[in-house]
């Protein structure tokens, strides 16, 4: 069973860092999308960036560039999302997600492998 699973979240205060894990079973990195969404509660699931796996092309969103990195190890097939300088409004769940293309507005495609999610808080 193809499987993604998170960790590294935690409570960290306004300011703060936090670096997240996404290691992958059962499928292979270098062949999808590689991505981090989360979700506020209350609010939709939002992307924060994704590496697309034929450019490598990182898309950010908005409210997280010079903040946070992503970054992809494919030989321990695990992806990473390094968080600096956290706000408040950066809490949520964080998911790691592998698409088939970054520019899919569809986040329930079937094609796709979620994680579990892992929580952050970030606290004023």
């Amino acid at each position: 069973e193809v499987q993604l699973v998170e960790s590294g979240g935690g409570l960290v205060q306004a300011g703060g860092s936090l670096k997240l894990s996404c290691a992958a079973s059962k499928f292979t990195f270098e062949d999808y999308a590689i991505g981090w969404f989360r979700q506020a509660p209350g609010k939709e699931r939002e992307g924060v960036v994704c590496v697309d796996s034929d450019d490598g092309i990182e898309h950010y969103a908005d409210s997280v560039k010079g903040r946070f990195t992503i970054s992809i190890d494919n030989a321990k097939n695990t992806a990473y999302l390094q968080m600096n300088s956290l706000k408040p409004d950066d809490t949520a769940v964080y998911y790691c997600v592998a698409r088939v293309i970054c520019e899919n507005d569809d986040l329930d495609d079937p094609n796709d492998h979620w994680g579990q999610g892992t929580q952050v808080t970030v606290s004023s």
